[in-house]
C-alpha cells in the first residue's frame, strides 16, 4: 500500500466521503472528484495508482472516462462502482484487464473488498 493514490470519480457526495475517510485511514492518498471531465484534468500530472469510478456520471460516464484515462496513464488500475445491477462490461475495457472482479455494486458491504483484486 504505502503512499499509493487513489482517485475516486463519483458524482454522489455521501460516496465520495465514505471512500475517502475509509481509504484514508488505510493509509492510500486520496483524490475525489464529482464529474469525470475534472478528474481528467489531473491525470497527466498526478501520479494515480488506482481509480474508483461510478459509471453513472454528469456528463462524460464512466467507461468513457477509464478509456480516456487509460489513454493518458496506462498504469492506472480500475474499478468499477456502480448502482446499476445491469452495468455489462464493455469488451474494449476487457482488453485492458478489467474484469467482472472489478466491479462492485453498490453498497459495498466491506470497502476493503474492493482493492483485493488488485492484490
Amino acid at each position: 500500500m504505502g503512499n499509493k493514490t487513489i482517485l475516486i470519480v463519483d458524482d454522489e457526495d455521501s460516496v465520495l466521503k465514505n471512500l475517502t475517510a475509509f481509504f484514508e485511514d488505510e493509509g492510500y492518498r486520496v483524490l475525489t472528484f464529482s464529474s469525470a471531465e475534472d478528474a481528467l484534468e489531473i491525470i497527466p500530472d498526478t501520479p494515480v495508482d488506482i481509480s474508483i469510478v461510478d459509471m453513472r456520471l454528469p456528463g462524460m460516464d464512466g467507461n468513457s472516462f477509464i478509456r480516456t484515462a487509460h489513454s493518458i496513464n496506462p498504469s492506472i488500475r480500475f474499478i468499477i462502482h456502480t448502482g446499476s445491477s445491469d452495468y455489462t462490461l464493455p469488451e474494449d475495457l476487457k482488453r485492458i484487464g478489467i474484469t467482472k472482479n472489478h466491479i462492485h455494486y453498490k453498497p459495498v458491504p466491506n470497502l476493503g473488498d474492493m482493492l483485493k483484486v488488485l492484490d
